[in-house]
């Protein structure tokens, strides 16, 4: 407990230092939470809650399960400021916490479980895993002995993710990822996930070698346009706006807000605030979201209040959001784009 608030006074500093008006502070201390914004957060928690599988899953029979949606839903509980030792959900974060160390290679570190693995699931699951470390009172987390191949520690866990990452990212001619661990091409959109794993995992305090950072934000330079174009995969331009507000956000917390190319694409991004993403519109919010906030927040308030209308429309009377890759996945994202109204999670700092 004692740790959990420790880092939400951190969080607050940190915003402290931003606020021009006491308006101004009580929106960035998410203490002023829209109702609605609240009744669907709470909503979607409900279900997630009622429909997690014994074993910490979610959609084991239907969309995509495994330790990246895990670790998304992990992060959906946390992001309201819910307290993962004793709060009304902590068992859930528990068994999605035990679930996703479970699914990791002990010989790789690389996250594969669930029957969709790939380097998206390892980048959202190291994600989940960061945010949740250090707050989380691990003597409650496995009935036996901790430290074994499969109960081993938040913390090494996480030691061995980032390790597997940085085999990949070497053995790749772009210094980035794709969906393979193997793989030698690349793409923004995997990249993207993969790399917000690693950042976290950094401000957590795991070791992460600062040239592997530097490397996959050059990487996501050379594919970002001087117009705010950015490329999927290859040599850079004609991207999705998925893929704008992916790499607006990986230059924001990577700290290279100075580039050119980051006002670039940020440009674009603002530019777009009434348009929507028909291909994965979930990922797309939940990009967007920390995008703009972290880049021009009078931008994300109208946006995010759009949003907000947007998402009550679609939540399903049982609390959930359908996606075309399962109701987990959807929820999560749905309600994680929501999330930075609360700004509990260390990496929502601006």
């Amino acid at each position: 407990m004692r740790m959990f608030t420790v880092v939400l006074a951190v969080t607050a500093i940190g915003f402290l230092s931003h606020c021009a008006s006491a308006q101004d502070t009580q929106v960035r201390f998410g203490t002023d939470v829209p109702q609605d914004v609240q009744l669907i957060y709470e909503r979607g928690l409900e279900w997630l809650a009622s429909n997690q599988s014994p074993e910490g899953t979610w959609d084991s029979s239907g969309g995509y399960s495994g330790p990246g949606i895990n670790g998304m839903c992990v992060m959906a509980f946390l992001a309201s400021g819910e307290d993962p030792n004793f709060g009304p959900y902590s068992e859930n974060i528990r068994r999605a916490v035990r679930s996703m160390i479970q699914s990791q290679s002990e010989s790789t570190g690389f996250f594969g479980g669930g029957g969709h693995g790939s380097m998206y699931q390892h980048g959202f699951a190291m994600l989940g895993l960061s945010e949740v470390y250090g707050i989380l009172d691990e003597d409650s987390l496995w009935d036996g002995d901790a430290n074994t191949a499969s109960h081993r520690t938040i913390g090494k866990s996480l030691e061995l993710a980032v390790r597997a990452t940085v085999t990949s990212q070497k053995n790749n001619q772009w210094n980035a990822w794709r969906y393979s661990p193997e793989a030698t091409d690349a793409d923004t959109s995997v990249s993207g996930a993969v790399l917000m794993g690693l950042l976290a995992a950094r401000n957590a305090g795991i070791k992460v070698p600062d040239d592997g950072i530097d490397k996959a934000l050059d990487y996501f330079k050379s594919m970002t346009t001087n117009r705010g174009e950015v490329g999927y995969s290859g040599v850079g331009g004609g991207g999705s706006n998925n893929l704008k507000s992916i790499a607006a956000l990986v230059f924001a917390i990577g700290k290279r807000k100075n580039l050119a190319e980051y006002k670039a694409v940020l440009e674009r991004v603002s530019g777009n605030l009434e348009q929507d993403e028909q291909g994965y519109p979930e990922y797309y919010r939940y990009y967007t979201a920390q995008a703009l906030f972290q880049g021009d927040f009078e931008s994300w308030n109208k946006w995010n209040l759009k949003t907000a209308r947007q998402l009550k429309d679609l939540q399903s009377d049982d609390g959930s959001f359908q996606s075309q890759m399962g109701s987990g996945y959807g929820t999560s994202m749905s309600l994680l784009a929501m999330a930075l109204n609360y700004r509990f999670l260390p990496i929502y700092e601006r």
